[in-house]
């Protein structure tokens, strides 16, 4: 471990035997909300409701640094401490090698959604938490179960799910065939014959979350909105990618196509 005091934040480059210490883990679990998800790094932000967890990781992390390099950890904490408000940035050394971690989901109907690890993480549980905190009914150390009735829900849960690589960690997303069917359930009954039977304007907000614009959005916003998402999910991109995959994109793509359609004047 190695630790930079700057003018503007404490930087701490570790390992993943450090990180997934016990101490380090409490604090992170205790500032999920307060955290922002760099390439490589996080950064834990002050937050004055936990001050006194701040004080106990920043103890904790002079005895640690003092011990791997042999000096007075009494010393070293009196400098740490004048700069206790600073953001702290955590990162993993350049040495270290990715690690693959599995997240699983399922879908138990349209509302509902259970993100889950095979081993517990703290990393990936709280960027899936700084993302979904508002979404989430429960959760434990290694799942978090959604509430995704609300269709700005599933679009931020998409949102959330693109980014694949946290720290050093690189994420693994895997569902059934099912998944993308049961998330939209909801618009397996409508047609175009079929909108004028429901709620238009219910309808129309629907739409508009699937292509990730605001109720009301202009026709150009609506237009590089659907190319761009159209572009991401296009079937042709991933033929050699597992069946379910194909399928997910192909019912992405045809739900992107009827909300556009829709939509445009």
């Amino acid at each position: 471990m190695d630790i930079v005091l700057r003018d503007s934040l404490i930087l701490v480059t570790t390992d993943f035997d450090t990180l997934n210490t016990q101490w380090m883990k409490d604090f992170l679990n205790h500032h999920s909300r307060g955290m922002l998800f760099l390439p490589k790094a996080v950064m834990v932000f002050r937050n004055d409701t936990l001050a006194d967890d701040r004080k106990i990781f920043i103890n904790q992390l002079s005895q640690h640094h003092a011990a791997k390099h042999d000096f007075s950890h009494e010393f070293f904490l009196r400098s740490l401490i004048k700069f206790g408000n600073q953001p702290i940035r955590i990162e993993l050394g350049k040495q270290e090698e990715p690690q693959e971690i599995a997240v699983n989901l399922y879908a138990y109907n349209s509302d509902t959604v259970l993100i889950s690890l095979d081993y517990p993480n703290s990393w990936i549980l709280s960027y899936l938490r700084s993302q979904l905190e508002v979404y989430v009914e429960r959760g434990t150390d290694v799942s978090l179960v959604l509430d995704v009735s609300e269709y700005k829900a599933k679009a931020r849960l998409e949102r959330a799910l693109n980014k694949r690589h946290v720290l050093h960690y690189q994420i693994k997303y895997s569902y059934n065939n099912r998944f993308m069917s049961k998330l939209y359930s909801d618009f397996a009954k409508y047609s175009f014959g079929s909108l004028c039977k429901e709620d238009e304007d219910t309808q129309k907000n629907n739409f508009y979350a699937i292509l990730q614009c605001p109720v009301g959005a202009s026709q150009s916003a609506l237009r590089d909105s659907y190319k761009r998402l159209a572009k991401a999910y296009h079937p042709d991109k991933i033929l050699q990618e597992a069946p379910h995959m194909v399928e997910h994109y192909t019912q992405k793509f045809q739900l992107l196509q009827e909300a556009y359609s829709a939509l445009r004047a």
